[in-house]
């Protein structure tokens, strides 16, 4: 028999009934049989690979067709619009410091220590105050809460999904701040300009009716340009977005979030090039017998950071309970802080000519000492009379001091092992800063960035870590986590806090068709429609009711509607789902 007419009759055998399949395979020779079964292995084996590339096939076409119907191309488009407009924004910020600087020290760079001394005593005072009266001025007229904006109202539009932060506000408070910064009040820049950053992020999410977990993604984009344009620092921008602003890691919200911070840091390098804050010489650790020392630079980091936070705390609870004109305020602060630039002009403005003075080894250990503490009583001072401006670089300054004058007694102590003071200057900006930002790995990233200072990993890591643990050990919330419950927000303990403290009842309950009256004397459980979703948890769990009226604030006698146990828990239940989803997709 040929080899064709076998394959037919061994496929006819396949085909056939069981007892013909067998006796059509008995007339087939056996090594034509063999040869024919390998053949139909083969076929099988195409024909399942070729169902698995169809699989395959259908399966991604249905992923992107679902990616796309999910907006991720459009937000990361809108990322990079926000990243590229925040971007020219943060570098029109820095510019407008300087040239309100320009008009009463002749200069707009961030270097002013000697062109102060130069200065003729009066002008130094007269700047900071007079400053001082236009802050004042737009804090009384202008601005709501009568102060500029910072981190804190930021994070809080975060949690609101992107609302809150009105661009008209945002542009007021702005200008406050650059009038504060170049006036030379004792405070920092990058507070503000993340302020900035979110204020247009949030107004384009307004604008093109973006959900709230759309939202809050663009927020963090307009957060992490304006941080990578003004500092050169494109991975602590992304990061500093994510732990500070967002609170979780999503890898969804990572994408367009990078394509912010590198739009953003494309501006800056294309105006002002490709440099770190800071020029600071090659320090390298000496020895690995100094890790106990920077250990206990941890430790005094934490000592200066808690300090600093007392007294940020203490300065604003005194101010307000000191009765006088808004716009009076910041007058009064800036003439003191034009006395003390006066006696110490290192403690005016941003700080980073004294920063960089400390990290180059230029101070002695009494003056590391004497511009702590003074610059500590000048920053808690500018705040507290409601200047414009942040804590960022006012921490980066003190742990300069704090590392310096540390690493000066290691080398006195261990003069063969210790290394440069400037080393430690370094390591004690992340410590301090890291632990009064609450935000450890973006601080230790925008310390390497700032100073370029790599090969110092492990010892900044380990100095983090400690300042930032026994931080919280004593106040057990960054500075902003403060500021927002001052205001009634509590957002450290977790997203089922705010819930519970934030959702009303008005957005659950059954709302009844026509208002009616309740009677005088009636004894039925009532809760406002205003109460919030803790406060009718709680009602249920007194009263073991299944249901409650629901009453008008406004008159207490009228009946809006009636809500549910089930249903406020349901409610409960439906944001803690959104808000894991949205932090784990």
């Amino acid at each position: 028999m040929s080899e064709p007419d076998a394959q037919t009759r061994l496929r006819e055998a396949q085909a056939a009934p069981p007892a013909e399949a067998a006796a059509a395979k008995a007339d087939v020779p056996e090594a034509e049989a063999t040869r024919s079964s390998l053949a139909l292995d083969a076929s099988r084996k195409l024909t399942n690979g070729a169902d698995w590339c169809r699989l395959t096939y259908v399966r991604s076409v249905e992923n992107i067709v679902g990616f796309v119907k999910s907006h991720e191309p459009a937000l990361w488009l809108i990322a990079l619009l926000v990243g590229t407009a925040v971007g020219g924004a943060a570098l029109l910020f820095r510019s407008m410091i300087g040239a309100f600087q320009w008009l009463w020290l002749g200069t707009t760079s961030e270097w002013i220590i000697a062109g102060v001394r130069a200065l003729p005593w009066w002008t130094v005072i007269a700047a900071p105050t007079v400053g001082g009266l236009v802050v004042g001025l737009l804090n009384q007229y202008v601005l709501q809460g009568r102060r500029p904006g910072a981190v804190a109202d930021v994070i809080e539009a975060s949690a609101r999904g992107g609302a809150g932060l009105c661009l008209r506000q945002g542009l007021f408070s702005a200008l406050a701040t650059t009038i504060s910064l170049g006036a030379g009040a004792s405070a920092g820049r990058e507070g503000p300009v993340i302020h900035l950053g979110a204020t247009l992020a949030t107004a384009l999410t307004r604008a093109i009716k973006l959900s709230p977990q759309a939202g809050r993604v663009v927020l963090a984009c307009g957060v992490a340009s304006a941080i990578s344009a003004s500092f050169n620092a494109p991975i602590a921008g992304v990061l500093f977005a994510h732990e500070v602003v967002l609170r979780h890691y999503a890898v969804s919200a990572f994408v367009p979030i990078v394509i912010a911070s590198a739009a953003g840091t494309l501006a800056g390098r294309y105006f002002i090039g490709d440099v770190a804050a800071f020029d600071i010489p090659h320090y390298a650790i000496g020895s690995y017998w100094e890790m106990p020392a920077f250990a206990l630079l941890g430790v005094c980091g934490a000592g200066v950071a808690i300090l600093f936070q007392f007294a940020l705390i203490m300065f604003d609870q005194s101010a307000r309970a000191i009765v006088m004109p808004t716009w009076l305020r910041p007058v009064v602060g800036g003439f003191a802080i034009g006395l003390i630039g006066l006696w110490l002009p290192e403690i005016l403005g941003v700080g980073y000519d004294a920063t960089d003075a400390a990290l180059q080894g230029r101070f002695a250990f009494g003056t590391l000492v004497l511009l702590l503490f003074v610059k500590i009583f000048a920053t808690a001072l500018t705040l507290a009379s409601r200047f414009g401006g942040g804590i960022f670089s006012p921490s980066l300054y003190l742990g300069a001091m704090t590392g310096g004058a540390f690493g000066i007694v290691a080398g006195s102590v261990f003069p063969d092992l210790a290394s440069d003071h400037g080393l430690y200057a370094i390591l004690g900006m992340g410590a301090v800063a890291s632990a009064l930002l609450g935000a450890p790995i973006s601080t230790t990233m925008i310390v390497f960035e700032l100073t370029g200072g790599y090969t110092l990993s492990i010892a900044l890591l380990l100095t983090v870590s400690i300042a930032t643990g026994l931080h919280l050990a004593v106040h057990r919330r960054s500075f902003f986590h403060y500021q927002l419950e001052t205001r009634g927000v509590v957002l450290a303990d977790g997203p089922h806090r705010y819930f519970l403290k934030t959702v009303n009842v008005s957005s659950f309950m059954s709302a009844a068709a026509e208002p009616s009256e309740l009677a005088e004397d009636s004894e039925e459980p009532t809760i406002l429609g205003t109460d919030s979703l803790e406060t009718v948890l709680r009602a249920f769990n007194e009263t073991g009711a299944d249901a409650l009226t629901v009453v008008d604030p406004r008159d207490r006698h009228r009946v809006v509607g009636t809500v549910s146990h089930v249903q406020a828990l349901r409610a409960y239940n439906r944001r803690l789902v959104e808000a894991s989803e949205e932090q784990h997709r």
